[in-house]
């Protein structure tokens, strides 16, 4: 029987933290065995210049700003090439709202990278989507095909934050709010671009908010059936925002909620990035069938002054000594290779 309205509020306030996870667990188990999964890819931030100044994000510059920046095409291109020298299937490539690229600059850079190489293109979040759109006097489906058409193969989940438009006016005034990034998730869907789904806690949201981001996502998920996995993060304090980190507790807590209200997602992803290797290993207790990338570059979060480093072997070691097995996936989460 599916968890909704009050007892799942209930369940998230009130359970003991053991048993949530062996709940989570269960399901994990009956889903997907003793199998916990990863990717090779890497991360590139073509650019740190944003205009939306967002208060949580340590990793924007103004354009004139010293520390700005923007990537060339061949930059772009040899970090690629890196990338799928090291065994890479996947790259996710994101940046800040520059106020000059014309959407020109993402469909030739989709283009280069397509012509070059043969890997997949999970890149762009809903607000670059949207910002894209804006500046090119385009509706956001036109935009989403020709991005498509140029080699984008699916969109990641970032720019949820929190699907609650009194915590998204606090941090993030400047931001798309949340109708808008479903409506962009919801086009992709609509084009057979899949996608994945985040949410970002430790702004200060209620548990009850957090739970009306999961129900936002579970709502569209039941309409499209788009969203490929699940990621909690966790937000890293900022000069500008201030604020605490969220407690392992906290986060495990959440994580296991996921995995029991998330029902029709299919997979729920641990973050190391954010959390480290040891607070990683346990996710897999805690519903999570899936550890994400290794992540051959990350900017945002070290920007924050978070800093994990993880390479293959670790990854393996680290799946196995939680007593499971280790299989590398593609950004489709079909295995490649069982450890």
């Amino acid at each position: 029987m599916r968890l909704t309205g009050d007892a799942a509020l209930k369940l998230f306030e009130t359970e003991d933290l053991l048993e949530l996870s062996k709940a989570a667990d269960n399901i994990r188990k009956n889903k997907f065995g003793d199998q916990t999964t990863f990717i090779i890819d890497r991360n590139i931030n073509y650019t740190n210049v944003c205009k939306n100044e967002c208060k949580f994000c340590a990793f924007w510059r103004r354009k004139n700003q010293s520390g700005a920046y923007l990537l060339t095409h061949e930059e772009i291109l040899q970090k690629v090439r890196e990338t799928v020298d090291a065994g890479g299937t996947q790259v996710m490539i994101q940046g800040g709202l520059h106020p000059d690229l014309p959407l020109s600059y993402y469909e030739d850079m989709l283009r280069l990278i397509k012509k070059n190489f043969d890997i997949t293109i999970h890149s762009f979040t809903a607000t670059e989507i949207q910002y894209f759109a804006n500046c090119a006097g385009l509706s956001i489906l036109e935009t989403l095909k020709r991005l498509q058409a140029a080699g984008l193969d699916s969109l990641p989940g970032g720019g949820a934050e929190i699907l609650v438009d009194y915590i998204r006016k606090k941090i993030s005034p400047h931001k798309i709010m949340t109708d808008d990034w479903l409506n962009v998730m919801k086009l992709a869907h609509s084009i057979g671009m899949k996608s994945t789904a985040t949410m970002v806690i430790g702004f200060g949201e209620t548990l009850s908010q957090r739970l009306e981001h999961m129900q936002k996502i579970r709502n569209l998920q039941d309409e499209t059936g788009g969203f490929r996995a699940f990621i909690t993060w966790t937000y890293q304090p900022s000069k500008i925002l201030g604020g605490d980190k969220v407690s392992a507790h906290d986060y495990m807590r959440t994580l296991a909620m996921t995995r029991i209200f998330m029902d029709n997602v299919e997979h729920i992803q641990g973050s190391w990035v954010t959390q480290g290797e040891r607070i990683g290993q346990l996710t897999q207790t805690f519903g999570a069938d899936d550890l994400g990338s290794i992540m051959l570059e990350e900017n945002v979060v070290r920007a924050a002054g978070t800093a994990f480093e993880m390479s293959k072997q670790k990854m393996i070691d680290l799946i196995r000594s939680a007593g499971k097995i280790p299989a590398q996936r593609n950004t489709k989460y079909e295995v490649l290779k069982i450890f």
